[in-house]
């Protein structure tokens, strides 16, 4: 058998968007995922539904597995003839251990590439606004491992040496012994009374920093109660913090939201709410899947020709219908002859994805809107084929019935309750610790009560910011005795993360 090969792979220090386009890139074609505490969770989305995921647990104090085992695993897979990523924050060269496992690696004759990652060294304190280097404060940059191999019987770092820099110091993996290592930094010649900072969580929605001077930084980050993982910058372009921080300024940092769309449709609101600076939690409130009788839609793509319009009220209802489209072995010119309506941008940037340009979209996103948009282009003689989910409001065909010939609905998905809140978003809901809830039509409003129940729903909207997409969502959340504080103007995900952000910078003037 031919032996596979390993990537060593750099995911950065947290932040899923830090890992680089040649990583993301091997990690979406990997048999194999071997990956460690510090490595973004989010990042194991990008593997294939099929790659084998496993966890080896490198955190401070707790291994799953210890190094010489995750050598042996990555030899072993690799001499299945699969393809492995071995994952690991920050780069897999800067404090990773990433060269004993290549060392292994080559001894066994097994091919390798080392896919170099954003090391915490730099990122961590660029996010935290401190820039390792400026021409006026510091030309020189030291990076030293804060947790030196215990089996040493004495210390490789130069103390004396890196007390009387006067470069940055950054010690990464260093919590356990910051005490110890400030005053060896003090007791060679540094001064006490330098800038410092310690971050924790860097990068990530988490993220803590504790700024003080060398003399006092160990007691302030203990008091501050700050864990690892955590870097510690010594040095004058510490005090810059002070100007230039910026993760933790942005406008909705600190916020735990919940996102009720469902996995496929969650990314770009997770996306902007991630950008604004909260922490999101995907409590999926509908899963998407085929209905329950293909014969009407494969009635309607049979007899194309013999309709004038194509109606659709959701993204996802333009990609059922294309699926089944394309499985009939048809493409996109069997709708030539037929206008296009959208009840959205975001169901015409479906049709966009296809190549198709929606010739109606109304100015405002509900049924009743794209009815009144579509009424003056139809003819009485006029066939209408309405694609939609399974169960839907009437209100659109009904109305459009009375002005053609006839409307032809068709159930091109159906919805469902998933089974179950992801655990990572229970933890926070069971505690009520959450400060925005976002509903995105009124589906997400009656299966997020059905998941929670109403009284929680009630108790968790009456500590929360509320926030609905438009009225009928809003209306909606009504009924279960909840009020949305929160409502754009346009019933767009754009519209409806600026709101939020609006109403939070309301709150603080």
């Amino acid at each position: 058998m031919q032996k596979g090969k390993v990537y060593l792979v750099g995911a950065g220090p947290g932040d899923p968007g830090l890992i680089t386009v040649k990583g993301r890139k091997v990690l979406s074609r990997a048999d194999v995922v071997v990956y460690d505490q510090l490595a973004s969770p989010e990042l194991l989305r990008e593997a294939r539904p099929e790659a084998e995921l496993i966890y080896v647990g490198k955190k401070a104090g707790e291994h799953a597995l210890p190094q010489s085992g995750i050598n042996r695993l990555l030899v072993d897979k690799a001499g299945e003839g699969k393809t492995v990523v071995r994952l690991k924050g920050g780069d897999p060269f800067v404090f990773g251990r990433g060269g004993e496992e290549a060392e292994a690696l080559a001894a066994a004759g097994i091919t390798f590439e080392v896919v170099p990652g954003v090391s915490a060294a730099v990122a961590v304190p660029a996010y935290a606004g401190i820039p390792v280097t400026h021409r006026g404060l510091a030309s020189l940059v030291t990076f030293i491992t804060g947790h030196e191999d215990p089996a040493k019987p004495e210390s490789d770092i130069p103390w004396d040496i890196l007390a009387k820099t006067r470069g940055t110091l950054v010690f990464l993996m260093g919590v356990k012994n910051l005490a110890e290592n400030c005053r060896r930094l003090v007791a060679g010649g540094r001064p006490a009374d330098t800038p410092a900072a310690v971050i924790q969580s860097g990068t990530l929605p988490t993220q803590r920093t504790v700024t003080g001077v060398l003399g006092d930084i160990a007691e302030l980050a203990k008091a501050a109660d700050i864990r690892p993982p955590a870097v510690l910058v010594v040095g004058e372009v510490a005090a810059l913090r002070d100007r230039l921080a910026w993760w933790e300024a942005r406008p909705l940092w600190g916020k735990v939201a919940v996102v009720t769309r469902t996995r496929e449709q969650a990314s770009a609101l997770v996306e902007l709410l991630s950008d604004a600076g909260a922490r999101c939690l995907e409590v999926p409130t509908l899963e998407v899947l085929p209905p329950d009788d293909f014969g009407p839609l494969d009635n309607a793509l049979k007899n194309l020709s013999a309709y004038h319009w194509l109606i659709f009220t959701s993204a996802n209802g333009v990609i059922a219908f294309m699926r089944r489209l394309f499985e009939h072995h048809l493409d996109i010119r069997a709708l030539g002859h037929l206008k296009l309506a959208a009840i959205g941008p975001a169901t015409a940037e479906a049709l966009r994805g296809y190549a198709l340009v929606a010739d109606v979209v109304p100015a405002r996103f509900v049924a009743e809107d794209l009815a009144a948009a579509l009424l003056p282009h139809l003819k009485p003689g006029e066939k209408v084929l309405l694609a939609r989910a399974a169960k839907a409001r009437e209100v659109l065909p009904e109305t459009l019935a009375q002005h053609v010939a006839s409307v032809d609905v068709v159930p091109v998905y159906q919805t469902m309750i998933p089974v179950a809140v992801p655990p990572e978003a229970m933890a926070y809901l069971d505690a009520g610790q959450v400060d925005i809830l976002t509903f995105t039509s009124s589906a997400t409003v009656h299966n997020f009560a059905v998941l929670m129940g109403k009284k929680i729903f009630q108790a968790l909207a009456r500590k929360a910011v509320v926030a609905a997409i438009g009225p009928i969502t809003a209306a909606t959340l009504a009924e279960y005795g909840v009020t949305a504080q929160v409502q754009p103007q346009d019933y767009t995900i754009p519209a409806l993360v600026e709101a939020i952000k609006g109403y939070f910078a309301a709150k603080r003037g």
